[in-house]
């Protein structure tokens, strides 16, 4: 379900205030991820917490509106398990590239 239009979007205003000090192409450390990015934030960097690391997220025109914990993600995928996965493996690492063939 989304904000009510009479609220507003949601920014944290002690992030504003960090924006506002903030120059050009200093990481901002912040651990509000649902906060939107608005277009004040344009061309920040913004070191948003996922729970263990925080990730740098540069702020371009086509982010305003969507929120900051969007661009950070909080799981991280390894891979799909099982034999076919293994043998999926095997056969890409015993194949030569096409490139040294070709030459």
């Amino acid at each position: 379900m989304s904000r009510s239009l009479k609220k507003g979007p949601f920014v944290d205003p002690k992030l504003l205030k960090k924006v506002e000090k903030s120059k050009l192409g200093e990481v901002i450390k912040t651990w509000s991820r649902a906060s939107e990015i608005s277009p004040e934030m344009i061309g920040h960097v913004f070191g948003v917490y996922n729970g263990k690391e925080f990730i740098e997220v540069r702020v371009v025109e086509d982010m305003v509106g969507h929120r900051l914990g969007e661009f950070s993600p909080t799981r991280k995928f390894v891979r799909h398990g099982g034999k076919m996965q293994r043998d999926i493996e095997k056969g890409s690492a015993t194949k030569p590239t096409s490139s040294a063939t070709s030459k």
